[in-house]
């Protein structure tokens, strides 16, 4: 199948890892998508530095050990020659493998000694600078009990097939693509624009939906998960925040408590690959802002910024006073807005816009065109998108 790079690749771009990225919340084992070649086409969950930087001889394909099982009739599990478990699920369109799921890269508990058997002094010092950060690599690989190993296997081979069957089911036209994704887009704008008319069935009795968030969090603190507990009591808030509609504006600080909050969920999400810093002067929160106004762009940062890095980034939110506006800047150092990304953010009318055109438009509608969202800047070294309002009389 000589296009096969090709569909992974327009896969790929059809935000994949949101797809999944309720099934991957589940584990922290690293999963990656690869081509026939060995070549890394995507990282749902990153590889440890121990297979990227010593084992690979090159940081955009797989190790020899993967190599040599690549287009063979072997099994799907392996352990490599450093003693780490592996899997290799290939992915199948009309009866041929077009790519790989791959991963895993953990020690088992009863073969965790083999680590300890690595010879260091065996790797070549003119590839390493420093023999300590082999060591340190060796010492952070991960050792996991077989139960969670099998767990991920099954959410790996579950990907594996959804993936086959949505590129088989594109490869013989049993169903366009194109006409599955404008039913579903029409399906989504439907109940975009239901939400946005009333809050449909939340606005019909939001305190249903919040004393049922209490309780279910009351069940958390019980059963001694106050992580969740807490996650809940963030939803629950963000909920109600987005719903209080008794004024259309809010102060900078009410935004600033609410970014928090999501924030929160997030770096629960992401853990270390996530890091954030806010620095918004108190003398700034008194003012004025359309709710859920930063929100969107924030997202936007995490999605196309932090998400594609292999060790995740960082994330800072900063406002400043300069003469008669306030300057809210988004701030990330991620990959940047790819092209695509980039167009559709700057010239999309839709509601697809990434929430961008349509928070654009929020503010000029209520300050004037000459306000609003700015790109300051995007490129490798990450993005900056500021949020620019008039410094108006405070409303009492």
């Amino acid at each position: 199948m000589s296009n096969a790079k090709k569909m992974l690749k327009e896969l790929i771009t059809s935000n994949l890892y949101t797809r999944y990225s309720n099934i991957l919340s589940l584990s922290d084992i690293p999963l990656f998508l690869i081509d026939i070649n060995g070549d890394i086409l995507f990282e749902f969950i990153p590889s440890p530095n121990f297979c990227t930087r010593i084992c690979q001889e090159n940081v955009d394909q797989v190790c020899h050990d993967y190599k040599c099982r690549l287009n063979a009739d072997s099994d799907n599990r392996f352990v490599c020659k450093y003693g780490l478990e592996n899997i290799l699920l290939p992915i199948i369109v009309n009866d041929e493998t077009i790519g790989y799921l791959a991963g895993l890269q953990v020690y088992l508990k009863e073969n965790e000694y083999k680590r300890y058997m690595i010879d260091i002094q065996s790797f070549n010092e003119d590839k390493f600078s420093k023999l300590e950060h082999v060591a340190k690599s060796i010492s952070s690989l991960k050792t996991v009990e077989s139960n969670k190993i099998k767990v991920h296997e099954q959410l790996c081979g579950q990907i594996t097939k959804d993936i086959s069957i949505d590129l088989s089911q594109r490869v013989n036209n049993s169903y366009s693509d194109v006409e599955r994704l404008s039913i579903e887009k029409e399906i989504l704008e439907k109940k975009i624009i239901d939400l946005e008319a009333k809050n449909m069935s939340l606005v019909v009795n939001p305190h249903f939906l919040f004393n049922t968030l209490n309780c279910i969090a009351r069940i958390a603190y019980f059963e001694n998960s106050h992580t969740t507990e807490e996650l809940i009591y963030c939803l629950s808030d963000l909920l109600r925040y987005n719903l209080r509609q008794e004024y259309q504006l809010h102060t900078i600080g009410a935004e600033i408590d609410n970014i928090e909050k999501y924030l929160y969920i997030q770096k629960v999400r992401f853990k270390n690959r996530l890091e954030y810093e806010i620095d918004v002067p108190e003398s700034l929160k008194f003012y004025r802002i359309p709710n859920m106004v930063i929100q969107p762009i924030l997202e936007n940062a995490i999605i196309h910024g932090i998400t594609p890095k292999r060790d995740g980034g960082k994330i800072r939110i900063c406002a400043q006073k300069n003469g008669n506006e306030i300057i809210i800047s988004i701030i990330d150092n991620g990959n940047g807005f790819s092209k695509d990304v980039l167009q559709k953010i700057q010239h999309s009318e839709n509601k697809s816009g990434l929430g961008f055109k349509s928070t654009d438009k929020r503010l000029k509608q209520q300050y004037g065109n000459q306000y609003g969202l700015k790109i300051v800047k995007s490129d490798y070294s990450g993005s900056t998108v500021a949020i620019i309002i008039p410094t108006k009389p405070i409303e009492r």
